[in-house]
């Protein structure tokens, strides 16, 4: 839309409504250094009011009744675009969507979540034979990544932000995000993508010589204020245009991302060990991979025909903690002592790295560089924008049978309130987790074996805020227990990440159809894109993702480019929506699983 501004005044009153929908301290400022020449200026409110628009106001005891009122700036900018089109003749309808910062869909959410919000909690209460279980197992699985990310970042940020700050962060942050959520079945957690752009960040600052944290500081303060913004206003509809395509190719990428921390990891100790004495990598690796193949077999212990439903369930609920337990504590013994098998590197005490305070010196750069950090800041909305809606439409797909509904553009807003909280105290950024809440969702799922289909089927999902923030609870309180923290060997985390990438895959049509394009064409069932599309077809569309993966995967592991990676991701949707239409039909899409959201907001495929 194009749209011209004439005269000074017009300037004026649009600068001005857009100042005080922000409810920024700059309006009066703003207000201070503009002419007033043939305006009147309302001394008690300190408004200034165009002559003409006074004598829009009608008889003087009008006037007096309206002074009498207190008007807010917000409410002003409500009225005042209709008079200035009727002195102008011209249309501000592109700004007046402003005037009302909390949207229809914002409202919504809270009113809907209200409802509910007692029974988040109660339903926990009332099943603690699931909670309990849940808690344990996930705080492993959400302490691991955390000190896995803690110690990475470490390395690559020269020892700024190590452990003890994805602890505080992870372990505060998600205490705070099960409190004020709209779906408290999704977890905030340090992700590689996240950490990919830390660092990006930090080798630009470093490279320019500019001072990372308080940089650092004013990237999140704008983020935080960008998304809660974008929450406010009810973007959250728009990722609907986010289609399977690009939701695929994403999980695809943080699924690869917790393989390939874990291989890298294995691959390290073959690296730095004596090349006549593999023995040490060797028994580390066995650790991984019976991790890894323990836990796979005691998750779908319940799927069996070994012993009753009630016992199938407790293996299922208790058996990765046990099996994590186990391989630590097999780790102390001397027959494996002696192996020397890496563990957790964490301070010994509780301090952040290099010392420094809470407190970031957020003013030791100038006011240009504060205004500059708004463009990385773009950039990182446009992860976290991704990141958060495409996590919680995964927790809130209808296979999972979740019933109170949800809550997107209350999840943006506290995830954008966290950030800034974060930021001034210099803490790693979190945001929307896909392994950790699909396994949430999975830890508190009831399910009975089908004899007739040979599946499981979901009976009742326990939905709660009650175990997310317990368990973020531990993570923060596992800053005072770093000794112990110390004895869990790496190799054990390794096939934690194994599993938790590996679990993401589940369910994942293009990683299926990868699988298939191998299958015989008789052995495919009578739906699936093959038979009904062909081979080349559906090869054609999944090789096109394999490149999108591909790419987003480069992309994101040069340092150089690292920090633009979230623009990229923004990319897959601009290749849905523009060049595969192109290169298939609708119905050809449609039976890809992938349709055309605009063409189908009808017909059952979109909320």
């Amino acid at each position: 839309m194009t749209m011209k501004l004439h005269g000074r005044r017009d300037l004026y009153w649009v600068g001005l409504a857009l100042l005080a929908i922000s409810g920024s301290p700059m309006c009066l400022c703003f207000q201070s250094t503009l002419p007033t020449h043939g305006m009147g200026f309302n001394v008690k409110y300190g408004h200034p009011m165009s002559q003409d628009f006074a004598s829009d106001r009608g008889p003087s005891n009008k006037r007096k009744s309206e002074t009498n009122r207190r008007l807010s700036p917000l409410l002003i900018t409500k009225t005042f675009f209709e008079r200035l089109e009727r002195r102008s003749g011209k249309d501000y309808s592109w700004i007046r969507p402003l005037t009302q910062p909390v949207s229809k869909l914002m409202k919504q959410d809270i009113a809907k979540r209200r409802e509910v919000y007692i029974s988040d909690w109660t339903d926990g209460f009332n099943n603690l034979k699931k909670v309990i279980p849940a808690i344990l197992f996930l705080y492993f699985a959400c302490l691991s990544p955390a000190i896995s990310f803690g110690t990475i970042a470490s390395q690559l940020t020269n020892n700024s932000i190590g452990v003890v700050e994805f602890l505080l962060s992870a372990g505060a942050s998600g205490m705070a995000y099960a409190v004020f959520c709209g779906q408290p079945m999704a977890f905030i957690a340090p992700t590689g993508l996240t950490l990919a752009f830390i660092s990006g960040l930090f080798r630009f600052c470093t490279l320019n010589g500019v001072p990372f944290f308080p940089v650092y500081t004013w990237v999140g303060l704008w983020t935080s204020f960008f998304f809660t913004l974008l929450g406010l206003g009810g973007s959250s509809t728009l990722i609907r245009f986010c289609t399977r395509f690009t939701d695929e190719v994403f999980n695809g990428l943080l699924s690869l991302n917790f393989i390939y921390e874990a291989v890298a990891s294995l691959r390290r100790n073959f690296v730095q060990a004596d090349p006549m004495n593999l023995t040490t990598p060797f028994v580390a690796l066995g650790m991984a991979l019976t991790t890894f193949w323990s836990t796979m077999a005691v998750t779908a212990f319940e799927r069996s025909k070994y012993l009753n439903q009630k016992a199938r369930t407790l293996v299922k609920d208790f058996g990765p903690v046990v099996i994590f337990v186990a391989m630590s504590f097999i780790n102390t013994l001397p027959v494996f002592k002696k192996y020397a098998v890496q563990t957790l590197s964490v301070p010994d005490t509780f301090q952040l790295s290099g010392g420094r305070s809470f407190l970031v010196p957020f003013n030791a750069i100038p006011l240009k560089m504060k205004l500059l950090c708004s463009l990385p800041a773009v950039l990182l909305t446009a992860l976290f924008y991704m990141d958060q809606n495409i996590s919680v439409r995964v927790v809130n797909n209808p296979d999972n049978k979740l019933k109170k509904g949800s809550a997107y553009n209350l999840d943006m807003v506290a995830l954008g309130l966290i950030t800034g909280v974060l930021s001034i105290f210099g803490l790693p950024w979190m945001c929307g987790a896909t392994v950790q809440s699909m396994n949430h969702v999975r830890a508190m799922t009831d399910t009975k074996f089908n004899p007739d289909t040979e599946e499981s089927e979901i009976t009742n999902v326990t939905e709660t805020r009650l175990t997310g923030f317990v368990i973020h609870a531990m993570i923060a309180s596992s800053v005072l227990l770093l000794p112990y923290i110390r004895l869990v060997p790496i190799p054990v985390v390794s096939g934690v990440f194994l599993f938790l990438g590996r679990k993401l895959m589940s369910g994942n049509s293009f990683l299926q159809r990868v699988r298939d394009s191998f299958v015989e064409k008789a052995r495919l069932p009578e739906d699936h894109p093959i038979q009904t599309l062909g081979r080349k077809r559906m090869g054609l569309f999944t090789l096109i993702q394999v490149f999108c993966l591909m790419g987003l995967w480069t992309f994101k592991s040069n340092p150089s480019t690292a920090i633009f990676f979230p623009s990229v991701i923004g990319m897959l949707m601009a290749i849905r929506s523009i060049v595969l239409p192109k290169m298939f039909s609708e119905d050809e899409l449609v039976e890809l699983g992938d349709p055309t959201p605009d063409k189908h907001l009808d017909d059952g495929f979109f909320d």
